[in-house]
């Protein structure tokens, strides 16, 4: 039994609270610094309160064209992030989820073999194929393509092994069932084990989606045409501006425009994020 001690509670809700605006305040700095002019934030005090220019400022960043990225506007750039956060997720999970039915249900030569080669690349992060990569990426023509930006980085050993794992815990009359029915294999993956396997997706569509959407290293290196720039490598660029001076109130909007996406998909698919943390749906 849980005992009410009002105190600890008064306690803990403190803690939290101030936790909280730690983590939080950072992000309304960026938002107020978003709503001023650039005079406003190159003299002491930096104000705390909105200014009576963020209405202009996102207009500008939107649909204007910033001169740090060759006149491209934040808006483009968020698109061609979100093709590349949308494609790299997509593709992985499509990759990985056919690869761990194949090698859970399929019986090869060198089955487990090919998985343990597919679990090693685990510890070959992007960085270290980053040559190679790029080497095969700029002989197949796809340097400045989003196909460049998404294929490369479409398989994921830790998606594979995760539906492996997965699958393994199906119970193995339910595959017998299916037999008897008449299932195909494709039957059966469709009509059976995508269903038991929304939750998991739901978990690793938001994780991979921020992996793919903060992505900087990979398009820094096959995008030289800027109207192929992301919007990480946008918030860079315009951080080192040369010899200009830094537009802050420019800088802290894209930050704030470069976060909605995220948010949006994780509170959206927050329960099923859980799900696919905590439990296991059979």
């Amino acid at each position: 039994m849980v005992e009410n001690r009002p105190f600890l509670s008064f306690v803990t809700h403190v803690t939290l609270i101030v936790g909280v605006g730690f983590l939080c305040f950072p992000v309304w700095m960026a938002l107020v610094a978003s709503s001023h002019g650039p005079e406003a934030l190159s003299h002491s005090p930096i104000p705390l309160w909105f200014g009576d220019q963020m209405w202009q400022n996102y207009s500008d960043l939107l649909f204007g064209g910033m001169p740090q990225v060759g006149g491209v506007p934040v808006g483009r750039m968020m698109l061609n992030s979100l093709w590349m956060a949308l494609g790299i997720t997509i593709g992985k999970i499509s990759v990985s989820i056919l690869a761990a039915f194949a090698i859970v249900y399929f019986r090869f030569p060198f089955r487990m073999m090919f998985f343990w080669m597919i679990f090693v690349t685990l510890m070959l992060p992007v960085e270290v194929r980053i040559l190679p990569t790029f080497d095969v990426v700029a002989k197949l023509g796809m340097l400045n393509t989003r196909q460049g930006l998404i294929i490369p980085l479409m398989a994921s050993a830790t998606a594979t092994f995760l539906f492996r794992q997965f699958f393994m815990t199906i119970p193995d009359e339910l595959v017998e069932a299916a037999r008897i029915d008449g299932a195909g294999p494709l039957r059966f993956f469709w009509d059976i084990l995508l269903p038991l396997s929304r939750t998991n997706i739901a978990a690793l569509f938001i994780i991979l989606f921020i992996f793919g959407w903060n992505q900087y290293l990979w398009p820094l290196l096959i995008t030289a045409d800027e109207s192929q720039y992301t919007v990480v490598m946008g918030i860079q660029r315009m951080v080192n501006s040369g010899e200009q001076l830094p537009v802050w109130h420019y800088i802290m909007g894209t930050a704030i425009l470069a976060m909605i996406p995220p948010i949006l998909v994780v509170v959206a698919m927050q329960k099923l994020f859980v799900k696919g943390l905590v439990e296991s749906e059979k």
